[in-house]
This record gives C-alpha cells, structure tokens and sequence, in this order.
C-alpha cells in the first residue's frame, strides 16, 4: 500500500497545531493509500514546542516529531523530514509538504495525488487557479509571487504558475533525485526544489488548491529579504552544475 508522508516544518504555531494536525491526519487519500504525518520542531519556543509534542502525541501510529534544538529555518525543517522520509519509504510512495498553519487545506491531498495516475513525477499547487478574487494585500502577495515564478520558470521551463505554492508533491524516486541538489535552510528551498526538479527532468503537474492567507499580524514569517534570497537562488540554480558539498551546506 502505497504511503503519502507529509513532511510539516513547526514553529511557534503553537495555536493552530492540533486543528492542522488533526486535519492532516483525517485527511481522506485515494483507495489504497495510507497517511504518515513527519512534524519537525525547527527550535520553536517552550510553550509551543509543548503544543508540538501534543499534537504529535494526539495521532499516534500517524504522527511522528523530530527536533531541532535550534531555529534553522523552513528549508532545514524540510531536508530533515526528506531524509527521515527517503531512510524508510517505497518508491511506490509519495512526499508532501503542508505548513503548520491554517492557510493550506489537507482535503486538498486527493487532487494532488491524482496526477501521478498520468505519469507526473511531482504536483504543483496553483493558489492562484481558484478563481478567487484577491483585494488589498493579498493582491500585492499573489503579484509577487507572480514575479517570483516567472523568473522561475524562465531558468526552468516547469510550466507552473505558483512557484511559491507550500503544497509541492514529489513521488519518492522524483525526491531521491533533487535532494542532494538542496541546501537552502529558508524559504529559498521553494526555488531550489523547483530548479531540482527541472534539473532531473521530472514531470510537474498543477492543481489549483484552496487557501486562506494570514496576515503579518497573525505571524505570517517570510519577508522581502527572502523575495531577493529566492531571485538570487534561481540565478544560482540555472548556473549551478554540482550538487551542494553537503546537505544544508553550500549556499
């Protein structure tokens, strides 16, 4: 039976942890797959680390935390549940990546899977396919984001329209091949994920999904440094020719 590994950085989302956990692990999957939850506490704070460990414990046999002693940053959280994934998964299974917020909807997880039905070796979520209409800030943030992945595609020729989309799902050969490839510990693995991809001339797919944005106010982390950080990423990915020297090493 095939296992859809959901890989969720933490930290200090103390607040929205068990509803997203609790959504991810009753998330309904297609006939014949199963769901393992891989939480990973990037160095959050005691009282939401404590949160962490209860929503972790809350789903057991499903759930599973790892622990950073210290805040790294979302693409350290994700390399750790990559290799704890890759150490233990079939090919036939697949990997997920779902913030620990409440902006991405797990219900979303069927759409996602049924691309790889076609032959596509990861799916792209397409915030931006929904038809919703965007107003004020959020306007501005799907404008970026649009900038972001034009650049991006302009050094990989995906065919996606929202690079920056959390919900990125790779089948476990697809992720075999772009993870030496990764060593972003920010939000610069979202580019670099994408350029890996491109780089082992894996088949993306998209699937508009669901989301409801947070504001700065209620925590939201990325800013406009990691906006030039993933301009830099893509210009260095197109040029790139050899893996990083070591995982999380090499910028």
């Amino acid at each position: 039976m095939p296992v859809l590994h959901v890989v969720m950085p933490v930290f200090d989302e103390g607040p929205t942890l068990a509803r997203i956990a609790g959504r991810v692990a009753g998330a309904r999957l297609p006939a014949g797959w199963s769901l393992r939850l891989v939480m990973v506490d990037d160095g959050s704070p005691p009282e939401a680390a404590a949160a962490a460990r209860e929503a972790s414990a809350a789903h057991p046999g499903v759930a599973e935390l790892i622990v950073h002693p210290r805040n790294r940053g979302k693409g350290a959280a994700l390399m750790t549940g990559f290799d704890r994934v890759l150490a233990s998964a079939d090919d036939r299974d697949a990997v997920i990546v779902q913030d620990a917020d409440l902006e991405y909807d797990p219900g979303d997880y069927a759409a996602l899977l049924a691309p790889l039905e076609s032959g596509a070796g990861a799916v792209f979520g397409n915030r931006w396919g929904t038809g919703a209409p965007l107003t004020g800030w959020r306007r501005l943030h799907a404008a970026v984001n649009g900038f972001l992945t034009w650049a991006s595609e302009l050094a990989t020729g995906l065919g996606v329209h929202d690079m920056e989309c959390c919900y990125k799902l790779l089948r476990v050969p697809a992720l075999r091949a772009v993870r030496p490839w990764l060593s972003e510990e920010r939000f610069g693995i979202e580019p670099q994920i994408a350029a890996a991809l491109a780089r082992a001339r894996v088949r993306v797919a998209e699937v508009p999904v669901r989301y409801a944005p947070r504001g700065f106010a209620e925590g939201k982390k990325i800013g406009w440094t990691d906006g030039v950080r993933a301009l830099w990423v893509i210009a260095r990915e197109r040029l790139r020719t050899t893996p990083p020297r070591a995982a999380g090493g090499a910028p």
